[in-house]
């Protein structure tokens, strides 16, 4: 008979296949039996060639999931890539190496203190171990010498079972072999469970001891919706869960229950993206953001590198955004804050998020890049794919700027005609990201023809917590009342000004908040692929006027803890 074990859903899809249990290294405890060195200098020498073995290799891993996934998902990388260079780390080897222990073990000293620091905290803040433990048996594997695992080569319908995935293992996984991932700790909010996410690989976490007593090569069932593990399912339950894969995706556009459309769409960093997004059943794009074409170069993409690749992307969309009405809304560079680019020379600042950015950057010093890119993205509207493109700026804070942008955008139209070049300036839009934007919304609205809330960044500004500050976590809550109201205000200056918005922040990837959304008067929400179709079954079984209903009883709670009883969502 199946038996049933329960841990907590971090993909909301589903998969049947065969357990491999997946071993890490022990690289605590093998070392403490070396004799000591005797050669200080050797040692932590050793540990400087560790490092920087390291660097090149997470830096590596960062590319490839920036390619596969998205920049966000990458940024995790760059965390890691922060420890490794971090001085208190490299001070507490030195200190232990200098006492005459070897570097396998200096390593395993050093990372022992702020590991034990986060473990006792709670949330996210305890997952941030795990990205430490993850970097210290990197540098170990590297003092030893070790060969690495290789998760890429496993079996097609294998299910990974660990006691735990670090960022490293989860990124070496590839949705088109794995059938799910399972493990005994860890948490939806893991850099490790965001990313099998973003691949689309159905995973359960945190299921516990329990997980320990199925065997290797036992068929099972991964339901990241329910969060449950089957284990020796039946054939009916194997067909179901195998039928309910299958059918998951909705191609074609969606309505309410009561024939209100709403544009499901992608979140894309690379045209690379646009194929799986559109096999999800992406409407169109919500939002392209064009600073990937940024990253990782020299110099600047020149004009026509940045046509081919919004052309590529529009090309991919073209006959889905022909049936459904869709959009592809190119941001122009959001360069800045937590995306610097090096050869542009950007002088640090204390607080980047609060400093020169977004279309601040593109509007003074870099306004050759900005005028660059609109060239680019002109004349691809222009081209056979380009009815649906639209053109969107970042952090826009004041209606200055916003007429500022749009003169550029008609003075970079006028410049083409003159030169003969075939251009047409497409739907313009302006993020709302920022208390300034939101009370400005009317202003904007009248200028434009939508509005796009990015709610990563609204959270941040409205709740004064920057989001990439672990301390700051517990105040990264879409939920929040005054986040609420502020998208409340935006969609009512948007229906005022007959412009439509829409939302490109994680909060439109959750259906659990669908119907709220469409409530507070969203028609477009756009997320990453893995959850287009869940959002668009949530969309179906939406009713407008109790969506409403539901948005006004939630717009009128006081706290978070109010808002959460309302949607009937535990915290």
């Amino acid at each position: 008979m199946a038996k049933q074990l329960t841990g907590v859903g971090a993909t909301p899809r589903s998969g049947v296949g065969t357990v491999i249990w997946y071993e890490r290294e022990s690289t605590v405890s093998a070392d403490t039996a070396q004799e000591p060195s005797d050669d200080p200098a050797v040692e932590f020498e050793r540990f400087e060639t560790a490092r920087n073995t390291a660097i090149e290799e997470v830096e590596t891993e960062r590319d490839r999931t920036r390619e596969r996934v998205g920049d966000e998902e990458a940024n995790v990388f760059e965390a890691h890539k922060q420890f490794l260079k971090d001085p208190q780390i490299e001070s507490a080897v030195k200190t232990a190496v200098e006492s005459g222990v070897v570097a396998e073990n200096a390593v395993r000293e050093a990372f022992a203190g702020p590991i034990k620091q986060f473990s006792a905290m709670d949330g996210m803040m305890a997952e941030r171990a795990d990205d430490l433990r993850d970097v210290r048996d990197r540098l170990i594997r590297i003092l030893r010498g070790a060969e690495r695992t290789d998760l890429s080569a496993l079996p097609d319908g294998s299910v990974v079972f660990a006691d735990l995935l670090t960022p490293s293992d989860t990124a070496q996984l590839s949705p088109e072999s794995i059938a799910g991932v399972a493990t005994v700790k860890g948490g939806r909010t893991s850099h490790a469970a965001i990313i099998a996410r973003s691949l689309g690989i159905p995973a359960v976490v945190g299921v516990g001891d329990d997980l320990r007593t199925v065997t290797e090569g036992e068929t099972v069932v991964v339901d990241g919706n329910g969060g449950t593990i089957i284990v020796g399912p039946d054939r009916e339950a194997i067909k179901q869960y195998e039928a309910e894969t299958t059918a998951a995706v909705t191609n074609s556009s969606v309505t309410t229950a009561n024939s209100v459309p709403i544009e499901v769409a992608g979140n894309l960093g690379t045209p690379a993206e646009a194929p799986p997004a559109v096999k999800a059943g992406a409407d169109g794009v919500g939002l392209f953001r064009t600073e990937f074409l940024f990253l990782d170069r020299d110099a600047p993409p020149t004009e026509d590198e940045q046509f081919e690749a919004y052309y590529e992307v529009c090309s991919q969309f073209a006959d889905r955004c022909a049936n459904n009405d869709g959009h592809v809304i190119i941001r122009t560079a959001d360069i800045g804050g937590d995306k610097p680019i090096p050869y542009l020379s950007l002088d640090p600042e204390e607080n980047g998020f609060l400093g020169a950015r977004g279309i601040r950057l593109s509007l003074e010093e870099h306004t050759d890049l900005f005028e660059t890119q609109l060239r680019a993205l002109l004349r691809v509207a222009a081209t056979d794919v380009g009815d649906s493109i639209a053109v969107m700026f970042p952090l826009v804070s004041t209606v200055e700027e916003l007429a500022a942008a749009i003169d550029r955008v008609e003075r970079v139209q006028t410049a083409l005609d003159a030169e003969g070049v075939t251009a047409r300036v497409p739907e313009l839009g302006v993020m709302i990201e920022t208390p300034g934007s939101v009370f400005l919304a009317n202003a904007f609205a009248k200028r434009v023809d939508f509005l796009s809330i990015g709610t990563n960044d609204l959270v941040q500004y409205v709740l004064a917590a920057q989001r990439d500050l672990d301390r700051m976590d517990s105040y990264q809550d879409p939920l929040a009342p005054a986040v609420l109201r502020a998208i409340d205000h935006t969609t009512t200056a948007a229906e005022n000004n007959d412009a439509w918005v829409g939302m490109c922040g994680e909060m439109a990837g959750d259906p659990t908040l669908t119907e709220l959304l469409i409530g507070l008067g969203l028609s477009e929400l756009s997320m990453s692929a893995v959850t287009i179709p869940e959002v668009k079954q949530a969309v179906k079984d939406t009713d407008t006027a109790a969506a409403r209903e539901l948005a006004e009883t939630v717009l009128a709670c006081e706290t978070h803890t109010e808002v959460r009883a309302a949607l009937e969502i535990e915290k």
